[in-house]
């Protein structure tokens, strides 16, 4: 009972962790109709800042620097790398965006020399707990309130504010949405900022649990991201948590069971069958082409 519990502990957490980062996708799929593929190394440059900035500043400093690092990266990246594209074929946006994910990682490796490093241990959310008999980390129980916490809000900014009013109707039509005034670029890189932010969040409760950080840990967690994006139907963010949701706690059972070498595998079964059901994804709606 207690190992059922821990698992299912360890996969909420996960999947809240996921949670933060299919947000940044399914955000700017949404409204420029691109999958970030360097989403997930922003995502890893976050903790290899906080592992070189608590080298010489307390955490308490160290935690807001990196967030806010993090949202300029974001900021910098759709700058440099996507708004120069806005007019190009959609494959070459999609090529810059695999190409920004490989000077991330290759920056990364010079940095660090290719060689692991740890993350530090963060007061509060590090310390061990336990939850009816089955030991866990604080940071297992603060994911997914935090995760509750921030789409709450992130709702309420969409719906209840001038910027998400202007990012709604930018991803309903961004041709008109142009011509009727709204300052695209600004709409853009709020998104970009936002998905970075929730990234560099995901980042500090992640390596929290899992310390050591090489330039291809956004890889996997990134990719894992964007499946429960998909699964839940890009460009939803309710479909985005609960796809992330779902493939934590799947990742977690697999692993804790014999199988544990198909995890993925199960997690790439399980979108497949979801999307051979229904296309779109659990909360996608159908998009018509206008002709």
């Amino acid at each position: 009972m207690q190992y059922a519990i821990s698992i299912l502990l360890s996969g909420v957490s996960l999947g809240g962790q996921y949670a933060l980062i299919a947000i940044g996708y399914t955000m700017v799929y949404g409204i420029l109709r691109l999958i970030n593929f360097a989403h997930g190394d922003v995502f890893m440059v976050a903790g290899l800042m906080m592992v070189y900035l608590t080298a010489s500043l307390p955490l308490a400093a160290s935690i807001p620097l990196v967030l806010v690092l993090t949202v300029l990266l974001g900021f910098i990246i759709e700058r440099a790398a996507y708004k120069p594209l806005r007019e190009a074929p959609r494959m070459s946006v999609m090529i810059s965006a695999i190409g920004v994910s490989y000077l991330l990682q290759n920056l990364a490796t010079y940095v660090t020399g290719g060689l692991p490093k740890m993350y530090p241990e963060i007061p509060g959310i590090s310390n061990t707990i336990t939850i009816a008999g089955a030991p866990t980390k604080v940071v297992t129980v603060v994911t997914p309130i935090l995760v509750l916490v921030l789409v709450v809000a992130l709702t309420q900014l969409i719906h209840h504010t001038k910027v998400g009013m202007a990012m709604r109707a930018v991803a309903k039509d961004f041709e008109t949405a142009q011509l009727m005034g709204i300052k695209i670029n600004a709409v853009i890189s709020v998104t970009f900022i936002i998905g970075s932010f929730l990234a560099a969040v995901g980042s500090v409760l992640y390596f929290t649990n899992y310390q050591s950080i090489v330039p291809l840990s956004g890889a996997l967690p990134g990719l894992r991201a964007f499946v429960a994006a998909v699964f839940g139907g890009i460009g939803s963010i309710p479909g985005a948590v609960v796809g992330a949701f779902i493939i934590g706690i799947s990742e977690s059972v697999i692993k804790g069971s014999s199988w544990s070498i198909f995890s993925d595998a199960f997690t790439f079964a399980l979108l497949i069958i979801i999307l051979v059901v229904k296309p779109t994804g659990l909360f996608g709606e159908k998009v018509t082409d206008k002709v």
